[in-house]
Parts: structure tokens; C-alpha cells; sequence
């Protein structure tokens, strides 16, 4: 049984520099907007119902932004190099969503990301009724994303609109889940908070947390869940290991020699649920959401004249959650190895998820973390206090059982924006959203 340590290369993500707190490495994305997007988050913006904008804003429960296709009716498959987005209030030169379209929302707010999760009617965002949906995200076949120059943004850490350079979003028909991953440690990374290539297995197993039927609406604190596909399986001397769980598939692959070889990449049994369902916490409801804006005024294509004036509701939110103040340049590579560095995390029992895994300290040292909820399941030291938490990542392959993960067989690992490098595309059409 050989022990991986996967490294990840640097995101290509296009986005514009922080301009406040600095963060560990790998949360801020670097460079600039994409092409069709504005210089900086904006609000309010005129109405424009034919925006190619890609800025999405994840700021509160009546205040966040989706991608969605810009004419319709489409599946998401078919239209995840070119969505738009489409944002609950006028804002970011984007398309804005009617009211009535959102029948639910959940917002959560954790130390290490922001998410959202929602029910609604997504055809009246050009989606294709009954289109079970697919997962975008700032990496793509290509490396330009998916949308092509999609940017996320959160003012959740610390007033500030920042850029995320690691976000992952689910959307189908009639529900929806995003999270853009706020924080790092030396043993999650930004990216491992919002790994991308577990596109088949829908929101709930992704994004694990507590999921409403329509009509809650709902913004909470809420513990940290284990990075997607994690299960921890042993502690030892005070370092806990995982297995990490990759989709099954098969194909073929045509190496340099033109010749066409076989392959078989991930688990052959698929687990039914995440490790664990983080804890939601101090939770305001409010009846609805609304901006406010006639429907009439938001037609298909219709651009007014003048920004709108922007309706507030329901934007109440919890306390506590994610805090700036971390330590580490902004810097759109990846965090440090799973391996290495001491991280503060303090697993709880497999009904709390990991709560907290605290932020590193503005001094540079790494911040205490919290008794663990149920310490009896928790990684302890020989004295019972906490134990500084690291983990090793197990990688599972059908070629050959459990094997290592060097960074030169990153592209094997599956997912939905992997698989052009592989000569096979997955279209993502057939992602389930639970």
C-alpha cells in the first residue's frame, strides 16, 4: 500500500488582486477580469438581459450570482465554456434573476469557504427543463475555465470584495449548490476545499450540509466539511491519513505514438454518502428574497437605461464564520503539500464534519483549534489535548488497487475537465444533483 502525496499545479484563473487582507496561498486569484466581465464587483448596475458578463458575487442570501446558459433553452453540458451569469440584484454588468425563479436558499458560512445551495424553476434562466445539470469551474478543459473567463468573488471574509481563485458550482433545472473556498492550511488547500473532479456525484455528496425542500430560506454558520472524496481511516502519531475517492470510468488514450491504449481510472464502488454532514449553526430564516424589479423590466434581452434601485430582503445573516487577517501573499498557486506543515484542524464526530479548522493566525503562527465536539472521535494526542492535524491522502485506482499519485499522473484523475487532455470530453450532462 503506498501513500500519495498529490501536489497540484498552479490554477489558470483569470481574476483581478485583492486588494485588502492577505491570505494563505492559493485562496486569492491573481491577474485580471475576463474580457467580458467589469474591472471590480459593481452594484447597482444597469439591467442588460443580454450580458455576457461572467462575475459572480457570493455575498448573502438575497446578494449571490449563478452561471446559467445565455440563450436557451440548453443543457448545461452543452453550454459550460460560454454561460453567463445571472445574479439575484443588479450588479457586476450581469443578467439579473427574476423574482419567483429562487423557491429556496441556504447560505452558509464557514471558516475556510462560503456556500450556497437552492431550489428553483432554472428554466426561466435557459436551461432546459429536466436537464439534470453539470459542474463549472475556474479550470476547464483548457485551463480557461468553465465559463471561459468566469470569476467569483466573496466580501464574506472581511468587507472586502475579493477574488477566489478555487470555486466549484452544481446547477441543474431546479436546484443548485456553489461554494468558493475562502481559506488554506498545510493540509487543505483551496483547491482540495473545492475539488472539481467528482462531477457526477452531485450536490449533497459534494457539498455536504443540511438541504431544504423549497421554500426555506436560511443563512447559518456552519462547521467544516472534510474536502470532497476525503474519508479519514487512521491516526497515527498524531497524523491522520484518507482515502480519497475518484469516479469510476474507462476509455482510451492515444499517446504520442498514435497508438490507442486502454485505461481505467478510479473506484469501482462508488460510496453512497460523504464522510460526514457538517453541522449548521445560528440560523436566521426570512420568508423570501427579492430585488424588487417588474418582471416586466427583466424580459429576455431587455436592457434599461439607468441602474435600478437596489430592493434589500432577507439578507440577515448568521455570525461568526470565515475571518481575514491570514497569513501568506496572495498568490493564485497552490497551498503546500497534504503532507507537510502543522495544520490546527480538529475533526469532530462523522455528524459535525470539521469544525473548526481554524485560520492561520495574522502572526504567522497557526491558530489553536476548538475542542472537537465528540473528542471520543476525534485525533487526540497521548495527553488527550488535540492533536496537530496533517493528513496523507490515500489515492484508489482499479489499475492495480491503491497506488501513488505522483503530479505527472494528475491528468488520469477523473473528472469533468480532465478528460480533454485523455481524448475523451465528458460532457457532464448526466451529473444527478441529489
Amino acid at each position: 500500500m503506498f501513500l500519495s502525496t498529490l501536489l497540484l499545479g498552479a490554477a489558470a484563473v483569470t481574476s483581478v488582486q485583492a486588494a485588502s487582507s492577505t491570505f494563505p496561498a492559493g485562496v486569492i486569484a491573481t491577474g485580471t477580469q475576463g474580457v467580458t466581465n467589469p474591472p471590480v464587483p459593481t452594484m447597482p448596475t444597469t439591467i442588460n438581459q443580454a450580458s455576457m458578463a461572467r462575475l459572480l458575487s457570493l455575498n448573502s442570501i438575497d446578494d449571490f450570482c449563478l452561471f446559467a446558459p445565455p440563450t436557451g433553452p440548453d443543457l448545461i453540458g452543452n453550454t459550460e465554456t460560454e454561460e453567463v451569469a445571472w445574479c439575484t440584484k443588479p450588479r457586476n454588468n450581469a443578467r439579473v434573476i427574476p423574482d419567483g425563479t429562487i423557491t429556496g436558499v441556504t447560505f452558509l458560512k464557514t471558516d475556510f469557504y462560503v456556500q450556497i445551495m437552492g431550489t428553483g424553476d432554472f428554466t426561466k434562466l435557459n436551461i432546459q427543463s429536466g436537464d439534470e445539470g453539470g459542474e463549472l469551474d475556474p479550470h476547464g478543459a483548457t485551463g480557461a475555465g468553465n465559463p471561459v473567463g468566469g470569476n467569483v468573488t466573496t466580501n464574506i471574509v472581511d468587507g472586502v470584495d475579493e477574488p477566489i481563485a478555487e470555486w466549484m458550482l452544481y446547477i441543474d433545472y431546479n436546484q443548485f449548490c456553489v461554494r468558493a473556498c475562502t481559506n488554506a492550511n498545510s493540509t487543505y488547500s483551496a483547491a482540495f476545499m473545492c475539488w472539481h473532479e467528482l462531477d457526477e456525484m452531485g450536490c449533497e455528496f459534494v457539498m455536504p450540509g443540511t438541504y431544504h425542500d423549497p421554500g426555506t430560506f436560511e443563512s447559518c454558520d456552519a462547521d467544516v466539511a472534510y474536502p470532497p472524496g476525503w474519508y479519514p481511516t487512521a491516526t497515527v502519531d498524531g497524523t491522520t491519513q484518507f482515502s480519497t475517492f475518484a469516479q469510476f470510468f474507462t476509455g482510451i488514450f492515444t499517446g504520442a505514438d498514435g497508438q490507442p491504449t486502454p485505461y481505467t481510472v478510479g473506484d469501482t464502488v462508488t460510496p453512497s454518502a460523504p464522510f460526514s454532514t457538517p453541522v449548521s449553526s445560528n440560523c436566521v430564516t426570512t420568508s423570501t428574497i427579492s430585488n424588487g424589479i417588474a418582471l416586466a423590466s427583466l424580459t429576455s434581452g431587455a436592457i434599461g437605461t439607468a441602474p435600478p434601485t437596489v430592493s434589500s430582503t432577507g439578507s440577515g445573516g448568521a455570525t461568526g464564520g470565515a475571518t481575514g487577517g491570514a497569513t501568506g501573499g496572495a498568490s493564485s498557486t497552490e497551498g503546500a503539500s497534504p503532507t507537510g506543515g502543522v495544520s490546527s484542524t480538529s475533526p469532530t464526530s462523522p455528524t459535525g464534519g470539521v469544525s473548526p479548522i481554524s485560520p492561520t493566525s495574522p502572526t504567522g503562527g497557526a491558530a489553536q483549534g476548538s475542542s472537537p465536539t465528540n473528542s471520543a472521535t476525534s485525533p487526540t494526542s497521548s495527553a488527550g489535548s488535540n492533536a496537530a492535524f496533517r493528513g496523507t491522502r490515500i489515492g484508489y485506482s482499479t489499475i492495480g488497487g491503491i497506488h501513488s499519485s505522483p503530479p505527472g499522473e494528475l491528468g488520469l484523475w477523473p473528472g469533468c475537465n480532465r478528460h480533454a487532455a485523455l481524448g475523451r470530453r465528458k460532457s457532464c450532462r448526466h451529473l444527478k444533483v441529489c
